[in-house]
């Protein structure tokens, strides 16, 4: 599996048929299976043993990481410091979608590679994806390897699947997966800081999961676990649409990890509340809540808190040490975090987080 960006003036690598090719603006993926070729093999561990020998050398110092306040939905983009741009998710209400997609091309503009992480295919994850595929051509699309199908399809879920089925353009995540440059530093750049916790693809909770999408019932449960680290600042945790009574069955799979900001998932409801010994391991210093029904809302008490639903758009400034936060919002406030004095760059400055 290989995505191409034909405007990257970056060499990068592909897999194709046991052979190594050249061409040009490739982003690259090592197998995450158990079967490896031995060629693939050889290229990883002195990959390795370069960005060893060249730790620092690519830092990822400064991000911006938005998150649009779009309704009952999901979409952002992480701005990394790096030659890459990524996108979670996909909601787009039509009288938006265009000044989205203005943002997103401009924001993006000059990056190497643009990646489209998709958590699960439920309308209001996908929602205007063939838009945005129409007007950014998406190469690299990244999701778990699912058969998911719907009793309604729709033009987005339509192109939801294609991108899903095309091997030149998806990638297939999973816990502990590597990819140049989503998590691999290169000579040629430096990497996008995202890693994969979950899922692990032989939980039998897991292959249920993807035996109820593909039977046409909710995606939610195999939404995966992500994590974002800036070099030296924040860390930051992602978990789609994962349902409560999924993560108590899953719980003691996997050891969290830290993080300093959590964007709850099921936008915040109740029915997604991150169980209690995750939440322990991750110790978050701020939970954002996203923008579901204020009556189906779990607002995480004992945790500083940001509420979609009233500061609007979220915009994170990440530096090495610390993130400035502002919001679409004027109004809205946050006393929990450091002041700074600083002017609303992105919208209304509410303050700092130290981590």
């Amino acid at each position: 599996m290989l995505s191409v960006r034909a405007s990257s003036p970056v060499k990068g690598l592909r897999e194709n048929r046991g052979q190594i090719h050249r061409p040009e603006g490739l982003e690259w993926n090592y197998p995450c299976g158990p079967t490896v070729d031995h060629v693939l093999v050889c290229i990883q561990e002195t990959d390795a043993l370069r960005n060893q020998a060249n730790q620092g050398k690519w830092v990822n110092s400064m991000s911006i990481v938005k998150s649009f306040s779009v309704g009952d939905g999901d979409m952002f983009y992480i701005k990394h410091g790096s030659d890459n741009f990524t996108i979670i998710d996909c909601c787009m209400p039509e009288e938006d979608r265009d000044d989205i997609v203005a943002e997103l091309k401009s924001e993006s503009k000059g990056k190497g590679i643009v990646r489209f992480i998709s958590t699960h295919p439920d309308d209001d994850h996908i929602f205007g994806l063939s838009y945005l595929n129409e007007k950014m051509n998406l190469l690299n699309f990244y999701c778990v390897k699912n058969e998911a199908t719907k009793p309604d399809e729709t033009d987005d879920f339509d192109q939801y699947c294609a991108l899903r089925d095309d091997s030149g353009k998806a990638f297939y995540i999973s816990r502990g997966c590597a990819r140049r440059w989503m998590n691999q530093d290169t000579e040629e750049r430096g990497s996008a800081g995202i890693s994969i916790l979950w899922p692990i693809t032989t939980n039998e909770h897991y292959k249920e999961a993807l035996k109820q999408a593909k039977q046409g019932e909710s995606p939610n449960n195999i939404s995966p676990i992500m994590k974002y680290k800036l070099n030296g600042g924040v860390m930051i945790l992602w978990m789609g649409d994962l349902e409560a009574d999924f993560m108590e069955n899953i719980k003691d799979a996997i050891t969290m990890d830290s993080a300093d900001i959590l964007f709850a998932p099921h936008h915040g409801r109740d029915s997604g509340k991150v169980p209690e010994n995750w939440l322990e391991d991750i110790n978050p210093q701020i939970v954002i809540i996203g923008e579901a029904p204020s009556k189906d809302l779990n607002y995480y008490y004992g945790y500083n808190t940001i509420t979609q639903n009233s500061a609007g758009d979220i915009v994170l400034e990440c530096e090495s040490g610390k993130t400035h936060i502002y919001v679409s919002n004027w109004r809205y406030s946050a006393d929990y975090l450091d002041d700074e004095g600083l002017t609303g760059t992105y919208g209304k400055y509410i303050g700092t987080l130290n981590v």
